[in-house]
């Protein structure tokens, strides 16, 4: 993989995101700061959304925005074949098979998102 889906893109792609999620702003009519919580669409938990509960579609959710699921490799042997996987596999396995809740390589990652949905 090269350009928008290389590793180092990813990783800062997760770190602007959890920066995004962190941003307050001051809401006059309500006299009080307002942030993601308050305007995101969170399905499994519409009454008291947390961050993680917020629908985001990002292609992090295929590691649940989490940089040691990104960081995982492991050793994977299918029949004849064998060798590391890691957050390539993954993700090609989660493109394909995106409602998997446990991928068919060594990692055995979830490719729902951190908010429990596809």
């Amino acid at each position: 993989f090269s350009g928008v889906l290389a590793l180092d893109v990813l990783r800062a792609l997760l770190q602007l995101q959890d920066r995004l999620a962190a941003v307050t702003a001051w809401a006059p009519r309500s006299g009080r700061n307002v942030t993601l919580r308050d305007v995101c669409y969170a399905p499994l938990n519409p009454s008291e959304p947390g961050v993680g509960d917020c629908a985001v579609s990002s292609v992090t959710q295929y590691f649940q925005n989490n940089g040691s699921h990104l960081a995982l490799s492991a050793w994977h042997q299918d029949g004849k074949e064998q060798g590391t996987v890691d957050w390539h596999d993954h993700l090609i396995y989660c493109v394909n098979s995106p409602l998997s809740f446990k991928d068919i390589t060594a990692l055995e990652l979830s490719c729902m998102a951190e908010y429990g949905g596809p």
